[in-house]
C-alpha cells in the first residue's frame, strides 16, 4: 500500500476519552479512514472488549488489514449499515465524518482542486456513479440546487451554467484542474485565502457520496444500537453536517410535551448532551485541517426513562 498520503487523526484522545467508558464493552468506528482512532479505543480495551469499524473507501479496507488483533473486525460498507447490527449491543458509536487526508492529498482520487486528476469524488470506487459521470448529463438546475445545497454556493447558478456550456461546447469534464478552472471564471468573489472552487467541489463530493443521507440514517440507527448509558460522539468538519448532529442530539434530548392534551407526558428521552469540544490550538498549529472540526458528546439515557 502507498503510504506516500498520510493521515493525522483529529481529536484522537479526546474522541476515545469520551467514547470508551467500559473496557469490556462492544463498539464502533463508523468511519475506519486510517485507523487512528480504532487503534486507540483497541489500546484501552480489556480482552474482553471488541471493535467493529465500518469503511466505504477500499483502500481503508486495506489499512484494517495491517490489525492483527482478534478484538477487531471491519466491514466495507458506509455506516448506514449500522441499522443492520443488534438493537442495544454496543457501548459506544464514533463518526469521524468528511474526507480523510489520503483521499484529498492523493490527486487519482478527485477529491482536490489543487492537484490534477481525474474527476471521481467517490470515496467507495468500487461502486456508484462518479462526479464526472454525473456532470455528464444532469441539468443546469440540478446542478445549481446541488452547488447551492451542499456548498452553501451563492454563484451556484452561474457555476452550473458553466459547467453545462462546456460541456456542449467541447465534451464532458473529465479532470479536476478543468473544473477548478471553470469554477474561478464563474465565481466572481471569495473569502480571503479561500479558493474559488472550494464549495463546489464539498458539494459534489457531499452528493456524490450521499454523506448527508447517510448521516441521518447512521445516526437514527445509533439510537437502538446504543446500549444505556453508551456513548454517541460525532466529529464533524462544516456547518451542514454539524448543523444534523446538532439538532438529532438536542431533538432527542430535549422534553417535548402535547400541551393540547391534558396531563400528557413528555417523550421517552433517549440522549444526553455531554459536551461540545474543539481542537485546542496546539493541536490546530500542528495540523491545520482540524481548525473546523467540532467533536459532539452524548449519552444514551437508561430505556424508556421518560422525563
Amino acid at each position: 500500500m502507498d503510504n506516500a498520503w498520510t493521515h493525522t487523526t483529529v481529536l484522537l484522545h479526546e474522541a476515545v476519552d469520551a467514547l470508551v467508558h467500559s473496557t469490556q464493552g462492544c463498539y464502533v468506528d463508523a468511519t475506519f479512514g486510517r485507523g487512528g482512532h480504532s487503534r486507540e479505543i483497541l489500546s484501552r480495551l480489556s480482552p474482553q472488549g471488541r471493535l467493529l469499524a465500518f469503511d466505504k473507501d477500499p483502500e481503508a479496507i486495506a489499512e484494517a488489514a495491517r490489525i492483527s488483533d482478534a478484538r477487531f473486525s471491519i466491514r466495507h460498507e458506509g455506516f448506514a449499515h449500522l441499522s443492520e447490527l443488534p438493537a442495544g449491543s454496543c457501548a459506544g458509536v464514533l463518526m469521524d465524518l468528511g474526507v480523510s487526508s489520503p483521499q484529498i492529498d492523493n490527486p487519482a482520487r478527485g477529491f482536490s482542486f489543487r492537484h490534477d486528476g481525474p474527476l471521481d469524488m467517490r470515496m467507495d470506487t468500487t461502486r456508484g456513479q462518479s462526479a464526472a459521470q454525473w456532470l455528464a448529463t444532469a441539468e443546469v438546475g440540478q446542478i445549481a440546487q446541488v452547488i447551492r445545497d451542499y456548498g452553501e454556493e451563492r454563484f451556484a447558478l452561474p457555476v452550473a451554467k458553466a459547467i453545462v456550456a462546456r460541456r456542449e461546447e467541447r465534451g464532458p469534464l473529465a479532470s479536476t484542474a478543468e473544473l477548478a478552472q471553470l469554477v474561478a471564471g464563474a465565481v466572481k468573489t471569495r473569502e480571503p485565502g479561500q479558493d474559488p472552487a472550494t464549495r463546489t467541489f464539498q458539494a459534489l463530493r457531499i452528493f456524490v457520496n450521499a454523506e448527508l443521507e447517510e448521516l441521518e440514517q447512521a445516526l437514527s440507527a445509533s439510537l437502538d444500537l446504543l446500549q444505556p448509558e453508551g456513548r454517541l460522539v460525532v466529529i464533524s468538519f462544516h456547518s451542514l453536517e454539524d448543523r444534523i448532529v446538532k439538532q438529532f442530539i438536542a431533538r432527542h434530548s430535549r422534553e417535548v410535551v402535547d400541551r393540547r392534551v391534558p396531563f400528557a407526558q413528555g417523550q421517552v428521552l433517549k440522549l444526553e448532551s455531554l459536551e461540545r469540544i474543539k481542537p485546542s490550538a496546539a493541536e490546530v498549529t500542528g495540523n491545520p485541517r482540524s481548525r473546523s472540526a467540532i467533536m459532539r458528546v452524548a449519552r444514551r439515557t437508561a430505556q424508556g426513562t421518560v422525563h
